[in-house]
């Protein structure tokens, strides 16, 4: 067998993973860059859990999807933004368009939250984004995976305040991709995302609710954030 036979089946083993209706189901409900759970694609496919997992395991071996495990739970992701641009592409020869991801989180706890000691929810993912166009922080976005801290992360966090030996010093993983509950995207975990939630509540960037895990942007908080890190345009959307 040549290379190009090699290749040939490669494409056919990878178009017969797409093609089953709930291996394409799950796969669809993952291209709007948002982890799930096994039970939620089971719920998605319309399919039994362990007939989900079979799916799943066959997905992850043609090199379609990702698993994390974070805790208890394991969250399944595209494998990349290859995989998302060949799903679109056959969405536009069937012609067909995709119901995009509704959280059912309440409002307030979607917006910005506590996740162990650092901050999750839309905001939290919004920072994560940030500091990873800005250059600060390397590596795949993907949950449970380490972040690096480039030469430009070192100066901007210190410029923010942080003390990155501080940080560095705890006995914990420093910087991390945490699958965000509501969101199903990263948010900065670690001691470093710690480090900066504990920057923004010292500097009141940030309230944090009496009774829930809620928190609370104030106005300054918002200000500092769009003229530090130009988060203009995802605060006031």
């Amino acid at each position: 067998m040549n290379a190009q036979d090699d290749a040939d089946v490669a494409v056919s083993g990878i178009a017969a993973a797409i093609g089953e209706p709930a291996r394409a189901r799950m796969l669809y409900c993952l291209s709007d860059g948002r982890a799930r759970t096994a039970t939620e694609l089971a719920t998605v496919a319309e399919v039994a859990p362990s007939t989900a997992s079979a799916h799943l395991e066959r997905l992850r071996k043609k090199g379609l999807i990702q698993v994390s495990a974070q805790g208890k739970h394991r969250y399944y992701s595209l494998d990349g933004e290859d995989v998302a641009a060949a799903l679109e592409a056959l969405s536009v020869l069937a012609g067909s368009p995709r119901k995009r991801f509704v959280p059912s989180t309440p409002p307030r706890l979607r917006g910005a939250r506590t996740c162990y000691d650092h901050l999750a929810g839309w905001l939290g993912v919004a920072l994560n984004d940030r500091f990873r166009a800005l250059g600060w922080l390397s590596g795949p976005a993907t949950g449970d995976t380490a972040y690096e801290m480039t030469r430009a992360g070192a100066k901007g966090f210190a410029d923010l305040g942080i003390d990155l030996d501080a940080a560095r010093n705890r006995r914990r993983r420093f910087a991390f991709a945490c699958v965000d509950w509501s969101e199903r995207r990263p948010h900065l975990g670690g001691a470093l995302g710690a480090a900066v939630l504990d920057l923004a509540l010292a500097k009141r960037w940030l309230d944090r609710d009496l009774d829930s895990r809620a928190l609370t942007l104030t106005r300054s908080g918002r200000r500092e954030l769009q003229t530090r890190l130009g988060l203009a345009e995802q605060l006031s959307s």
